[in-house]
């Protein structure tokens, strides 16, 4: 088969992270505005062209106040840095329906590579318009540290209120163009 341009099912999808807070609990949160850049072989993921972005102030944690600082200068800095972005540079699969997608993930203004493990969920026809529909899920964890997002508080009884590792998480739907 051939590459074909995928369009992005905004809402079937979704980018969504969780960090440790206070050293006992998992903040969860999404980001309501993002796009993508596929063109793919499902038949040949390991040829697919992808890139990603996401709007940094579309952050939700369904907190308004923890929003409003996550897109100030401690974390995001949305008003220097409005985008994250991830540009895949290699694709490798693993076994069966599963990959490591290999790129570079921009985050308030650094660049570091970063790897997903992706699984492909399926292709199917959409029976309302005849595209052909195909799903994936990938998943990574991330060192905020390594994006010069540094900011935190210690506890009175040891550790830090903000945990390094944050875990994303993208389940997306994408179509063949019309």
């Amino acid at each position: 088969m051939t590459k074909s341009k995928y369009i992005l099912d905004a809402a079937h999808s979704s980018v969504d992270f969780q960090v440790k807070h206070m050293m006992i609990s998992k903040v969860k949160g999404t980001f309501e505005k993002f796009s993508a850049d596929i063109t793919m072989d499902v038949e040949d993921l390991t040829t697919a062209d992808i890139s990603f972005t996401i709007e940094a102030d579309s952050v939700n944690t369904k907190q308004e106040q923890r929003d409003g600082h996550i897109k100030g200068e401690d974390f995001f800095n949305v008003e220097k840095f409005p985008t994250i972005d991830f540009k895949a540079t290699e694709i490798t699969k693993k076994s069966g329906d599963k990959y490591n997608m290999a790129g570079e993930l921009s985050l308030a203004g650094v660049t570091q590579p970063v790897t997903f493990d992706v699984t492909f969920e399926g292709q199917s026809k959409n029976p309302m318009d005849g595209t052909t529909v195909a799903g994936f899920s990938a998943n990574t964890t991330i060192r905020r540290k390594d994006f010069g997002i540094v900011y935190n508080s210690p506890l009175e009884t040891g550790g830090v209120l903000i945990g390094d590792d944050i875990k994303i998480s993208v389940e997306i739907e994408v179509s063949t163009a019309e």
